[in-house]
């Protein structure tokens, strides 16, 4: 598996919300009374990344600057924000091909 670096996942967000933005920038339509937009909805879950990636980032830096930071906490963190990482590559692929099949349909 790749290391998740800071670049990585700053590219990955950026390339999401370039997604995110073209899909809720070119028409607005009315928000149903049930529940949030999908962007929305995208968008939380971006968060919800971003947010795993930065506590995982600090638990690193409080482990290595030698604070009392169980190690154990640490690698979990770790491993938390580099599934929801990957999760988040997955989703974004499957978007960008079914993107590509509704690009790629004959009209």
């Amino acid at each position: 598996m790749n290391p998740v670096t800071n670049d990585n996942v700053t590219q990955a967000l950026e390339q999401m919300q370039a997604m995110v933005d073209r899909a809720g920038g070119a028409q607005e339509t009315e928000q149903a009374a049930d529940g949030p937009q999908f962007v929305e909805a995208l968008r939380e879950a971006l968060d919800g990344v971003n947010d795993a990636q930065q506590e995982s980032a600090a638990l690193q830096d409080a482990f290595i600057g030698g604070e009392d930071v169980d190690l154990t906490d640490v690698m979990v963190s770790m491993q938390k924000s580099s599934v929801a990482f990957e999760a988040t590559k997955q989703v974004r692929n499957h978007l960008v091909e079914a993107y590509q099949d509704i690009y790629n349909m004959p009209v």
